[in-house]
């Protein structure tokens, strides 16, 4: 008789919420499970009540073979399709399968599958030539009512951003063209850590020596990381040497490096019969043959370049040692994880950033790259449906919030026909406006969503304004109002002292409406549309001023053209070096 397993609480509500999600919809849906949560006891458990063959997808042979033998722990039978494994079986109900070895064989499953699981699946691309992608438009041809279910622990891409666009909580998180339409379930980190489910983090920001990789460019070659690490042998030392005491109290310690030369450098200071360096490059024969002996604790040290950020269980670890930097929030989550599941006499897991990559293991990102290094996440209420957006954000010292880089409010809200369903609040803080049609667009936007008129590039409008005499382009280093009556002047400075002027009668419906639009949906406060001069001078402290303004010589003054906000362009902005 089959053993059948007592599932957590959030186990069980993970599998309630993919039936009740797949019962009443086809959408793509992904669960978000933090690592050590135990994705693979659910993903056994949606497979025993599978009416229908199913397919349970893979990119490592490592994460096939532990779902699969979480499976057989159920006593139930299934396959194995992976080349790195030696088996490509499918005969049985359910198989594991390694993306790789199931894209190049696609003629092998042109069977009937109700469902595809996809462990790790922002991994998923968008490009249909993928092989993800691929995969899932072939099963398709066989059943176009195929269930696609995606498991991870970090749920966006550093390209894109979130990789589902709502979540069942009621709000917007990616595009409209996501793959994965709704998350149906997702379990915080804190929350396992609390109930015992995993081991306590302790997070050091590299006590002894730091990298000091803010020299590096944004965006660098290897060559140009090997030159800078080459300048630093001292703090590789210091660090190796740190690392050796802590070590003494810990029983298994894994350490990222940032390249191969920097990984042989490490391993070269710590003591050879208790350390493997593994790369890509490192034979699978003698990488399983050292990671088993790292798994058995007959070596203690393992430094790596990329290669065991994913699918690599070994619960004795408990003292990570990051020493590269990662613009990638999930990368230094899945590091991070390598060191939480629970192991015998393991009271906590010491994780030490060398790199200063600075991010919250509980609250890591809002699915989008930092504007700048100052960011912090805030909370922004919508004016217009009043769902509290979480954006990155500027504060003072205080705390008060001085401006935020929202574009539009995540809030579901219903649909004015069709109330059973929900869509996403159209109120926009950053847009661009058509001129034919006056509907607000997104800021990146090329054309109009409404009517289709061509938008203004704003390279193009300050490449042209810069070669005729009659304009004038200011470089927008601030603002400032004074008002006299319901007259409100607004005065734009550069950097150099110049100043372009121009003047909103607030006694007017029209020019109320004009300055709102251009100002008050950037306003970092509370979003109280002013109705008067006096109201607006009030709030000028909350407002984002543009990064350019164009005028056109009319005689004797300088009419404003165009102002451009949230420029991300070649020419360089106020306060940018040259």
């Amino acid at each position: 008789m089959p053993f059948i397993l007592r599932l957590r609480d959030y186990q069980q509500a993970s599998v309630d919420a993919v039936l009740t999600h797949f019962r009443g919809s086809d959408d793509a849906a992904v669960l978000v499970l933090p690592t050590g949560a135990g994705k693979s006891i659910v993903i056994a458990e949606l497979a025993r009540l599978a009416r229908y063959p199913i397919l349970v997808l893979a990119h490592v042979k490592e994460l096939v073979e532990q779902n699969h033998q979480k499976f057989k722990d159920y006593g139930f039978s299934a396959g194995i399709y992976a080349a790195g494994l030696g088996k490509k079986q499918t005969e049985h109900a359910v198989t594991f399968a390694s993306v790789q070895s199931l894209s190049r064989n696609l003629e092998q499953f042109n069977g009937y599958y109700s469902l595809l699981v996809i462990d790790e699946c922002h991994r998923v691309a968008d490009d249909s030539d993928s092989q993800y992608q691929r995969i899932i438009q072939h099963l398709k041809t066989h059943n176009p009512q195929l269930k696609v279910l995606g498991l991870t622990a970090t749920p966006y891409r550093l390209d894109k951003g979130w990789i589902y666009q709502q979540h069942y909580h009621g709000y917007v998180r990616g595009q409209a063209d996501a793959f994965f339409k709704k998350c149906i379930y997702e379990l915080p980190l804190r929350y396992l850590i609390s109930k015992g489910y995993l081991t306590q983090p302790l997070l050091v920001d590299a006590p002894a020596a730091r990298y000091q990789f803010d020299e590096l460019p944004a965006s660098y070659s290897e060559a140009q990381l090997d030159q800078f690490l080459a300048r630093c042998p001292r703090v590789t030392q210091a660090i190796c040497q740190q690392l050796l005491q802590l070590a003494e109290q810990r029983r298994g310690v894994m350490i990222f490096a940032a390249s191969v030369k920097h990984a042989q450098e490490i391993a070269s200071y710590l003591p050879a019969q208790q350390t493997a360096l593994l790369t890509g490059d490192t034979a699978n024969k003698l990488r399983d043959q050292w990671v088993e002996q790292f798994k058995r604790q007959q070596l203690k040290f393992l430094v790596n370049v990329s290669v065991l950020t994913t699918g690599f269980d070994a619960p004795h670890v408990d003292l990570i040692a990051i020493l590269r930097r990662t613009a990638s929030v999930s990368l230094y989550q899945q590091i991070a994880g390598r060191g939480l599941r629970l192991y015998e006499g393991k009271s906590d897991c010491l994780i030490i950033d060398y790199a200063g990559n600075n991010y919250d293991l509980y609250q890591p990102e809002i699915g989008e790259v930092k504007p700048n290094p100052n960011s912090a996440l805030v909370q922004v209420s919508c004016p217009k449906c009043g769902f509290a957006n979480m954006f990155w954000g500027v504060c003072d010292k205080d705390g008060e919030l001085i401006e935020h880089y929202g574009r539009r409010c995540q809030g579901l809200v219903p649909i004015d026909d069709n109330p059973g369903q929900l869509q996403q609040c159209d109120y926009r803080y950053q847009y661009k406006q058509c001129p034919q049609c006056n509907g607000e667009n997104d800021i990146a936007a090329r054309q109009c969503q409404s009517c289709g008129c061509q938008l203004s590039d704003p390279d193009k409008l300050l490449k042209e304004a810069l070669q005729l005499k009659d304009r004038m382009v200011l470089r927008c280093s601030g603002m400032s109002f004074s008002a006299q009556e319901q007259q409100l002047s607004v005065i734009y400075h550069d950097e150099d002292g110049a100043e372009l002027k121009e003047q909103f009668n607030f006694a007017y419906a029209k020019a109320r409406q004009a300055f709102n639009q251009h100002f008050t949906r950037r306003i970092s406060g509370p979003a109280n549309l002013p109705n008067t001069a006096e109201q607006a001078l009030q709030q000028l402290n909350n407002m984002v001023h543009p990064d350019f303004v164009i005028a056109k010589k009319n005689k004797h003054y300088w009419k404003i053209e165009h102002r451009i906000f949230d420029y991300q362009g070649p020419y360089r902005k106020a306060h940018q070096q040259y």
